[in-house]
Parts: C-alpha cells; structure tokens; sequence
C-alpha cells in the first residue's frame, strides 16, 4: 500500500482524545436521565403499594429513606438544568426528576402536622406533664427530636451494652427454644422489655431487629427477645404458650438476668405484637407496666374476611397454616386468637403504632382496637404514619422508625419509671 494512503488512513481515524471527548459527552448526555429515572422509579413507591412480596421491600423502604431520595432527584434536577439545553433527553429528565422530587418530598412534608397530632395523643392521655414523672436518668437519655436529619444519612449511634445469646428457656416437643438479652453496661436491676419478632408466625429469630434491643438496652432497659414455636409445623395456641412460657422463665431468674419484676413490658412488632397483646390481655396475665403493639393483627376473624389491597403475603394463607383451618371451619379459634377478644377493664398502658399504608395488617384494624380499649376505660395511645408501610421500622434510621422511637422510649419510661405503678383503670 502506497505510503500516502497510510498517510491519509491516520489522518482520518479517530484520536484516543477524540474517543475519550465522545465517551465523556455521551455520559453527560444519559446522566442526567439515568439518575433521574432510577430515582423517579424509587420515588413512585412512596405512593404506589407492593403487588407482591418480593417488591415490598420497596414499597417499606421508600418512604423510609426520602431524605436520601429527595436528594437524588434533587442531583438528577441540578444537572438537567445545566444541560436542558444540549438535548430533548433533559427534557424527559426534567419531568422524572421533577415528578421524583415531589413524591420523595410527601413524607418529610407529612411530618410536622403528623408529629403534632402525636405530641398532643401523648399530653392528651399521659397527662400535660408526663415527662416530669419520668426519672432524670432515664430523660437524659431519650432522643432530642423527632427526627434528626443527619442520623437519616449517617444511621442512629447505638452505644455499647452486653450480650449474651442463646440462652434456652424450654423445650417443647424436643423443640430447644431459647432467648437473647440485652442489657446495659453496668450491673443491676433494670426494668424490662421483653421483645417478641414478626413474621407471620412462620419465621423470625431472637435475633431480630437487634439494633431497637441494643439501643433500649443502652436506655437502661434489660431486653429480652425471646424465641417461639413457628407455624404450619405448631398451630395456635402453641406460640402463645412459649410466650407465656418464657415470661414465666423471665421472673424465675430475675436476679440473674437482671430483671426487674416489678417493671416489665411486653412489645411485638406484627405477628409479635399479636401474641404481646395476648399475653398481656389474659385474665391471669402477670402484672406487666405496658404493652407496646407495632403493627400487630388484632381481629383475626375481621382480619380474614378484609383482606388489604394487593395483598402481597396471601393474608388469608397465612392465617390458616396459623390457625390450621378457616374462621368458618375454626370459629372459636379465631375468637380465641384475636386480642380484642379479651378487652376489658384494667388492661395496660398499650401504646399502638401502625403505618397507614399497610398492606399486610390494615390500620383500621389497630384502630377499633384503640376505640375499644378507650369505650373500657383503659390508656391506649394510638400513633399513625400516615406514609408508612407494615415493617416500616427495618430501617432504623429511617424517617418513620426516627418518629416512632421517639415516642415509643417516652411511653416506655413514663410506664416504667420508679414513680410510675400499672397503670390499667380499674
């Protein structure tokens, strides 16, 4: 080949600095709508609810982690600004990031009125005054605010406690139960939390949601989480009775445990809440300072006939390997297994938390719950997220966990504190 058409053959192929300008501007070209696509995508399940039970990690985490949303979209809006006029595709970023913005902004915009409503529930039903009756140790220690920004971003300090694990406390049918506790640095007698885990009655351990048991350990709780029999294997009344099992294991070995008896509460989230809620309301029932129920089904017959839309765990499945039948094949099982069976005269203190999303255990569900615990005349306080989904507090920095922590350590500490006494009307 000629040596000018070698020549020309260099002149006309593309430099590695042209290549590299054509790759850099084809980036900043799709950036912009890349990141405002994924964030519109994530943003839209701040409204939109889980069809099924693989996306509804997406549906409770949303709304959860806005701020970092709010931030996305805020970013993918910047730079489509700045480029609005290179290329139609920053206007189609423009309307993702602008629409993604809006709908990761809905929780953070909910929260003010929502936190007022639920500051005057807690002076309405524990007294204008209640944190005076708190002891000076305990308020030292509760979070400043209702939500802090910056642990949205960096995640909730938790301080060192004990922990010991695996500590068996029965053994039905061969079937080794045992229980974590969690407990402050220092030696002593401390008022008790004993912690009961969701999952539909069918799965879970001791060891979940440990970052709640290490942070009320370092409150100066002993926490106790403790293990139970799971369905389909075990029906109802099995679970209720490794509950009622392991408390009784819990006052048998107070001193060892560092529990105090004289100030014990009983708290579930879900499934968990269900059988805390049992526990507490039987009529002979240990003396127990307060219950606190997040997101726990409470009429399981209603809970059957209702179920939520979608409906991504197949709620009435989940009841019947619980349960072992229907409420038309079971129907005393189900009264039987429902807490607002056993409402009356002086239950505890229950605090009641529910997202008013939820699709796995409906909100309305907890309220008549809390009409009812009222029209008895027992203290029942009732906390609604409006943005949140069922299990919202696996994010434990998240915007509603922020919330719902700070009033459940304060319902807890007015309950617990050495001035208080149980608090049930009689």
């Amino acid at each position: 080949m000629p040596s000018s058409i070698h020549t020309s053959y260099r002149q006309k192929r593309p430099s590695k600095r042209m290549i590299a300008l054509l790759v850099a501007f084809t980036i900043s070209l799709f950036i912009p709508l890349l990141l405002s696509v994924v964030g519109f995508f994530l943003s839209l399940w701040v409204v939109v609810p889980a069809p099924t039970f693989s996306l509804l990690p997406l549906g409770i985490g949303a709304p959860e982690v806005s701020p970092w949303l709010i931030a996305v979209n805020a970013i993918a809006l910047l730079l489509t600004i700045l480029g609005l006029s290179k290329s139609w595709i920053y206007s189609i970023a423009l309307s993702f990031s602008l629409v993604g913005l809006i709908l990761s902004s809905l929780p953070l915009v909910q929260f003010p009125a929502t936190q007022d409503r639920f500051a005057n529930e807690m002076q309405t039903v524990l007294g204008a005054n209640y944190l005076e009756k708190i002891p000076t140790t305990m308020q030292a220690k509760l979070r400043p605010q209702p939500f802090v920004l910056a642990d949205a971003f960096r995640g909730i300090v938790l301080a060192d406690v004990r922990v010991i694990r695996q500590i068996p406390f029965a053994a039905p049918d061969g079937l080794t139960l045992k229980l974590n506790i969690y407990q402050p640095l220092s030696i002593g007698k401390y008022p008790t939390i004993i912690i009961i885990y969701g999952g539909a009655w069918q799965g879970g351990s001791p060891d979940n949601d440990q970052m709640f048991s290490r942070y009320m350990a370092a409150q100066g709780y002993t926490v106790v989480t403790i293990d139970y029999r799971h369905a389909p294997q075990y029906h109802y009344p099995a679970q209720l009775e490794d509950v009622q099992t392991a408390i009784a294991y819990i006052q048998q070995h107070a001193d060892e445990l560092e529990v105090d008896n004289t100030r014990m509460a009983l708290m579930g989230r879900s499934a968990g809440a269900h059988l805390a809620m049992l526990a507490a309301y039987q009529p002979d029932a240990p003396p127990i300072r307060a219950v606190v129920n997040y997101y726990g089904p409470v009429d399981l017959v209603e809970g059957y006939k209702d179920i939520p839309i979608p409906d991504p765990i197949n709620t009435r499945s989940v009841l019947r390997k619980f349960l072992g039948g229907t409420p038309d094949e079971l129907p005393d099982l189900y009264r039987q297994a429902s807490p607002i069976t056993y409402v009356r005269r002086s239950l505890p203190p229950t605090l009641l938390v529910y997202g008013d999303r939820d699709h796995l255990v409906q909100a309305k569900f907890g309220r008549i719950l809390y009409r009812q615990l009222q029209q008895t005349n027992n203290l029942a306080l009732w906390l609604n997220i409006p943005w949140a989904e069922h299990a919202f507090d696996a994010v434990f920095n998240g915007v509603s966990n922020q919330l719902a922590l700070y009033y459940t350590e304060r319902f807890l500490a007015w309950a617990m504190g050495e001035e208080s006494g149980v608090r049930g009307e009689g």
